[in-house]
């Protein structure tokens, strides 16, 4: 089943890409689509009836608005820091406890963190995410928590988990 989805995933992928539904691409593109799955079908991810399911879609389309929102707030924060005469930062890492299990879904979530102005993801080690925060604004552990990773986790959960 992961072979046969990557396939449909690639060839799709290809169409999209080329944007021609002449016979000549079209097969280029199953013989590409069936290299890639020869080749990588092992390294593809578990649970591909996972794709089939359109409230994933929905909250995929809702967590990208989510995303782009806390994206525009945290370049303003960075630059306002930037920008203050006095640079009020409080630099420091921070060890946020992780609710989703999935790999790929703790490498979105890291990468999400990332692209996230006035934060970086360090490392992940069993449950914990190691976050290098730009102002850690309190010391309790749930409270940044829920501002580091919160909203991004609970989206990523409904999504690929």
């Amino acid at each position: 089943m992961r072979q046969s989805g990557l396939f449909i995933i690639s060839f799709i992928f290809w169409l999209l890409l080329t944007w021609s539904a002449e016979p000549g691409s079209i097969v280029t593109g199953l013989a590409v689509a069936a290299m890639s799955t020869l080749f990588f079908g092992r390294y593809y991810f578990h649970g591909v009836k996972k794709l089939l399911q359109p409230k994933r879609y929905f909250w995929l389309v809702v967590y990208l608005f989510i995303f782009i929102w806390e994206c525009i707030k945290a370049n303003f924060d960075v630059a306002y820091r930037v920008l203050h005469p006095k640079m009020p930062i409080k630099p420091g890492i921070v060890r946020v406890q992780l609710n989703i299990r999935s790999a790929f879904a703790r490498t979105m979530l890291a990468n999400s963190i990332t692209m996230t102005p006035g934060t970086i993801a360090v490392d992940i080690v069993d449950d914990n995410m190691y976050v290098h925060w730009i102002y850690i604004s309190s010391e309790d552990p749930v409270e940044y928590t829920r501002k580091v990773s919160g909203r991004f986790e609970n989206y990523i959960k409904k999504i690929f988990e």
